[in-house]
């Protein structure tokens, strides 16, 4: 890069630096002493080599009067791997700093001033191992795309790579004419540097989780698909796509509609549905959702996957989980929610064959993996992309709605949102919103569901006694433990011909025994029959 444009990107970097004040944020021991406020990456990315030069201007503010605080960004190997700090700054000032064991640690000229804030200027350049994914599309174009989660986006950014700080960022992106950029927020600035270079700039003033702040650089097609409530949502879908990627994204229009009437407004300016090289089948960065490139078919048959990105847009988004071990809050929420939509979109049949697959999953996992949803052990936070936070955490999502009923739920959701918005959460902070919202104490509910491992294993027993007019039978549940409390609906089946009595046990203990009224000996009883518990079990008649 010729150095009259690498002195112009820093002009504009400067010029365009527009910061905006954040809430502090909990749940991590860093932000005991500062907080993150805002980022502004400037980015030189090139056709011929994977190195990119950066400069990075981290705004934030202390809590405690530290003489030096550290950032996350991964050190370069002798490979030539990872990134090289060359300058640190405040105030046009150098400072001393180090770079050892991915922490870049930055001594301050005096202790820190509480509640005062500071910007440093970050120069370096480096190869990107992860984080940034340089790579050919399948149409061998070359790509850079930003794939950050868990904690990958130190590995070309230094930041707080922690969900529960969060801050607003803007992305200035130099790089040859032939490629588009897209990046998080409204674009500010697109302009012909000359020499076949634009620049780019894309800034978002909502605070965001590191693991969603990414770029996608490449040869697009784009189209505006239209508005929804003042929001545009655009597709960008690689060229030899075009026509196939613009039909397959389009139904984002109505799934964004559907969330904004569920669950409140949009959290973000735009939306932009991006056919990326992301290594998952979906990565819900932003506003600017990246799909695997082969979710382009023209055929659509996505629109599940679509419903789930953008549910995250809401839930891991915006109201983040404080830690990765609560990630269920943002995967089970997307799962769910996309239940939701399918039993609005395709119908309730859907709906239900989603649960019961699903529920099937839940139980193969739970024989190779009997672990807790909130999972505190795991140290390989990738580890947590696992069915006990998806499936599991969407059937506590289900469970949770029948046991304080539909109007309460929804009513719940919205509330935990709101209160949550552009900030963080854990589990119990969920669960209060809950208990308040409903009125019950529901703590041995979230402690069987969330912080324990399993689910309800019932042997049923059952024989009629034609004297009493009653079915009278048991309930074992034969898991070692926890030992649930859950209701059980059970349908008597007369014969074929009349409609099942529903009724409902709650099961209480190791063993809970029931009688139900019948007026002669059923053809057969079926449990859970709208499949609104999560278990395994069986039935015998004695």
């Amino acid at each position: 890069m010729p150095k009259l444009h690498f002195t112009l990107l820093l002009f504009c970097l400067a010029a365009l630096w527009r910061p905006d004040t954040m809430h502090a944020q909990r749940h991590y021991e860093r932000l005991a002493q500062l907080d993150v406020q805002h980022y502004a990456f400037s980015l030189i990315l090139n056709d011929t080599s994977e190195e990119i030069r950066a400069i990075a201007l981290v705004k934030l503010q202390f809590r405690q009067p530290v003489p030096a605080f550290y950032l996350d960004l991964k050190n370069q190997q002798r490979t030539g791997i990872g990134m090289a700090v060359s300058t640190v700054l405040l105030d046009n000032n150098p400072l001393k700093w180090e770079h050892q064991n991915d922490r870049l640690t930055i001594q301050l000229p005096q202790p820190a001033r509480l509640d005062t804030t500071y910007t440093f200027r970050i120069d370096y350049q480096g190869i990107p191992a992860e984080g940034l994914i340089i790579d050919q599309n399948k149409f061998g174009h070359r790509t850079f795309f930003g794939d950050n989660w868990p904690n990958r986006a130190h590995h070309w950014l230094p930041t707080v790579d922690h969900p529960s700080d969060k801050a607003s960022v803007e992305f200035i992106v130099t790089a040859p004419a032939h490629w588009q950029v897209v990046a998080n927020g409204i674009l500010l600035e697109k302009t012909n540097l000359g020499n076949s270079l634009t620049l780019t700039h894309w800034g978002e003033t909502v605070p965001l989780p590191t693991k969603v702040m990414v770029i996608g650089v490449a040869p697009f097609a784009v189209r505006l698909v239209g508005e929804v409530q003042g929001i545009p949502v655009t597709s960008w879908v690689f060229p030899e796509n075009r026509l196939e990627g613009f039909y397959d994204y389009e139904p984002a229009m109505d799934i964004l509609n559907w969330f904004i009437a569920h669950v409140g407004p949009y959290p973000y300016r735009k939306l932009a549905n991006v056919q990326s090289k992301t290594r998952y089948g979906g990565m819900e960065n932003a506003s600017n959702i990246f799909y695997f490139e082969n979710s382009v078919t023209g055929q659509r048959g996505q629109e599940r996957l679509i419903a789930h990105e953008i549910a995250h847009q809401w839930f891991g988004n915006s109201a983040s989980e404080a830690n990765w071990h609560h990630v269920w809050l943002s995967e089970g929420f997307a799962t769910y929610m996309t239940n939701l939509y399918v039993e609005q979109a395709e119908g309730r049949e859907a709906f239900v064959a989603l649960l019961e697959t699903q529920r099937q999953q839940v139980i193969s996992y739970a024989k190779r993996n009997l672990v807790p949803i909130v999972d505190t052990t795991v140290t390989d936070y990738n580890r947590l992309l696992n069915t006990n936070s998806y499936q599991k955490g969407g059937w506590v999502l289900h469970l949770l709605r029948q046991e304080v009923g539909d109007s309460l739920f929804w009513q719940g959701i919205r509330t935990y949102y709101a209160r949550y918005a552009s900030s963080n959460a854990l589990t119990d902070d969920f669960r209060g919103v809950m208990e308040t919202v409903s009125g019950r104490d529901l703590q041995t509910f979230f402690q069987q569901w969330l912080y324990g491992a399993g689910h309800p294993k019932l042997d049923v027993q059952w024989r009629y006694d034609a004297a009493a007019g009653l079915i009278r039978g048991s309930i074992r549940q034969t898991q070692k433990t926890p030992i649930f409390e859950v209701p059980l609906d059970i349908a008597v089946h007369q014969d074929p011909a009349s409609v099942p009595q529903v009724h409902t046990v709650r099961l209480q203990g190791a063993e809970t025994t029931f009688e139900l009224p019948a007026a002669r000996a059923p053809e057969r009883l079926l449990l859970d029959p709208a499949v609104k518990l999560l278990f395994e079990g069986t039935v015998r008649q004695k």
